[in-house]
């Protein structure tokens, strides 16, 4: 079995394909391998979107359930990610359709992060997200957070 190209050096691979394209020989594209690499980039926007969901959740739920320890770190962290997932969202507009999904799996790993990070259990943390999505991108909430 001959080894491809994609397979021996994926760099190269990329840049013989984008010339193809470029020059139209559409015939002389590897399409298989081409379609999932472009497939893989969509999934990877989403994964980004729930990876960036769980960090902003789960310190939120910090935020809220540990009063005694806020701080910056916290308050800049959960700015920071608003301003990184509504970038994520601006650049890629179809991930609005995702974002409920996106939440709900964002605040699953969200617990994990609270759970880590804590001394809380999951028996003590809600299972669902308690969050509506105005609260999660709204700047001004949490009241108490000074931005």
């Amino acid at each position: 079995m001959e080894t491809s190209l994609y397979e021996i050096d994926f760099h190269q691979w990329t840049i013989e394909q984008s010339q193809l394209l470029a020059l139209g020989k559409l015939d002389d594209l590897d399409l298989g391998n081409l379609m999932e690499e472009i497939e893989s980039l969509g999934k990877q926007q989403r994964a980004e979107l729930e990876n960036r969901l769980a960090i902003l959740l789960g310190h939120l739920l910090k935020w809220e359930l540990q009063p005694e320890l806020r701080g910056k770190s916290w308050r800049l962290t959960i700015k920071e990610q608003r301003l990184r997932i509504q970038k994520l969202i601006r650049k890629n507009p179809s991930l609005k359709s995702y974002l409920s999904e996106a939440i709900a799996d964002g605040f699953e790993l969200g617990l994990v992060l609270v759970q880590r990070e804590t001394p809380l259990e999951s028996k003590d943390l809600p299972q669902e997200c308690i969050y509506s999505v105005e609260q999660i991108f709204d700047d001004r909430f949490p009241i108490d957070m000074e931005v």
